[in-house]
């Protein structure tokens, strides 16, 4: 398809580079605190996809801080490795100690986070961002500088510190919009005056507090800026940070703007992020969500199946962000949606039959109830008159020992395709462990990707109800779900649905190419 190009300004670079801050800016979400292996494990997934520049922390913080940065420094990235400085010799000192490529120092300059953070006059806030960037530049190649506040500061004023930091010897100066108060047309004007008068490359830092961190920050491109920073997921401080998948995405796919990133990892970067953070990734969060691409309305089904650019951008895939298209079932679902998905598993219901499949479907996503692949299946099959399918994976026996002085564990056994198996495992808890060792007994391998637990009665004796989605090599999603008043016996039952359902679509498969 035709990449539509919504702009012609000239300011605007065909080449913007990405700096990411997950690690730090990132971590200062209220309640993250990264080990040293998962910012590890993170620097070496961001530098895998074509991150250009990295901000591994703030070595002046703690001794911690500083090793946690001489390690990701050490790992000898293609990407540069930024340290965070305030305006202080000594934050300076410890980042170089880490010898990170370059080091970006930060002063406020509005007038109420100078006068009552720093206590400092303009005079002398003109005065040390010269002297700070003079040392920074003693000591190193790069520097950034960030005039902490941009946006809130007087603009003249502003002009006048980004000069004494360029001629001090600042490589690249940031514009953060500390706390997200700019719109995008104040952005544009702010970004084209400061390109126009300081001669240097521009970066910006958005915030999310009005939901505007992504729009500002490509306004500031459409403006000039060659440099934007992100975090994975949109992390940061208060609402957060300016969203990697997003920025990168508009850039790319909307104005045609080469960022250097590898694009189908986005999705891999965002979920593993999620994971190191413990901060699930909303279902409708743009790009990377498990809603992103999926659809349950019968209008926007069939037009999909027709043709997927009729209720998608069509300029960016799934498959470009590493992502794949769903149909879900719901009350809203179509004839050729449910056809669709039945077709997938060499189902061909008559049409008499596929408007009472239907039909069912829409009366249990009435009730409220979440329609899973495995009760299409089962609906099918009963509306249809076929024999039940032979399930792969048969549960024989669980087994679960687990108290507050006992590590959780879980015995499983069970046959797979007739045959007997046992496995063992440990987990966090007796569910998670009896759901390790399910996992552990399947031939082939299956992530578990959503887990969840309702209550549908009260009491002590509750009916628990447990739904779960699974993904399997291929990139596939299956969910399935089972009720119990044991909610470890019902996560089981719903855990073994769902491969079955695997199970089943990869004999298809085998079928098909026979």
């Amino acid at each position: 398809m035709k990449r539509t190009v919504f702009f012609t300004d000239s300011r605007a670079k065909k080449n913007v580079t990405v700096f990411d801050t997950t690690l730090r800016d990132g971590e200062q979400t209220p309640g993250i605190s990264f080990t040293l292996e998962e910012k590890l494990g993170i620097a070496e997934q961001l530098s895998g996809i074509g991150v250009h520049a990295i901000e591994a922390g703030f070595p002046a913080s703690s001794d911690a801080e500083r090793q946690i940065v001489k390690a990701i420094k050490g790992l000898g990235l293609p990407t540069q490795v930024c340290g965070l400085a305030r305006s202080l010799p000594a934050d300076v000192d410890a980042c170089i100690d880490c010898d990170v490529d370059m080091v970006h120092v930060f002063i406020p300059t509005s007038d109420v986070q100078r006068e009552y953070t720093i206590k400092k006059t303009r005079e002398q806030v003109l005065e040390t961002t010269g002297e700070i960037i003079a040392y920074t530049r003693d000591h190193i190649g790069r520097c950034m500088f960030s005039a902490m506040d941009a946006t809130r500061t007087d603009p003249d004023y502003l002009i006048e510190v980004y000069r004494i930091a360029v001629d001090a010897g600042a490589t690249i100066i940031n514009v953060p919009d500390t706390v997200g108060v700019i719109t995008p047309t104040a952005m544009k004007r702010l970004i084209e005056r400061i390109d126009r008068e300081v001669n240097c490359p521009i970066d910006v830092h958005c915030h999310n507090d009005f939901g505007l961190a992504v729009a500002n920050t490509i306004a500031a491109v459409e403006s000039g800026a060659s440099q934007v920073q992100v975090t994975v997921n949109g992390l940061g401080e208060r609402a957060g940070n300016a969203d990697l998948a997003q920025t990168v995405m508009a850039l790319s796919s909307i104005y045609g703007i080469d960022t250097g990133i590898r694009t189908t990892s986005l999705v891999e970067t965002s979920r593993l992020v999620s994971r190191y953070a413990g901060m699930s990734i909303p279902a409708t969060q743009p790009i990377v969500g498990e809603n992103a691409f999926a659809h349950e309305s019968g209008i926007h089904s069939h037009g999909v199946i027709t043709r997927s650019d009729t209720f998608e951008p069509g300029i960016m895939t799934p498959e470009m962000v590493g992502h794949r298209r769903r149909l879900k079932l719901g009350k809203h679902a179509g004839r050729h949606a449910v056809r669709q998905m039945l077709a997938e598993v060499h189902m061909d219901p008559a049409d008499a039959q596929l408007d009472e499949i239907v039909l069912r479907v829409k009366a249990i996503a009435g009730k409220g109830k979440r329609v899973t692949d495995a009760d299409l299946y089962e609906i099918a099959e009963s509306v249809m008159q076929l024999a039940p399918d032979e399930k792969t994976l048969k549960l024989q026996d669980v087994a679960i020992m687990t108290g507050n002085h006992v590590i959780p564990t879980a015995s499983v056994r069970a046959t797979v395709d007739g045959v007997e198996h046992s496995f063992s495992s440990i987990g966090n808890g007796p569910v998670d462990a009896a759901v390790r060792a399910i996992l552990g007994i399947i031939p082939a391998p299956v992530h578990l990707k959503e887990f969840n637990i309702e209550a549908i009665s009260g009491g002590t004796d509750a009916l628990g109800h447990v739904t779960i989605a699974v993904e399997d090599e291929q990139g596939r999603v299956f969910d399935a779900s089972a009720s119990s008043d044991d909610i470890i016996l019902a996560s089981v039952e719903a855990v073994i649905n769902a491969i079955n359902l695997v199970c089943r679509t990869r004999k298809n498969d085998r079928e098909r190419e026979e």
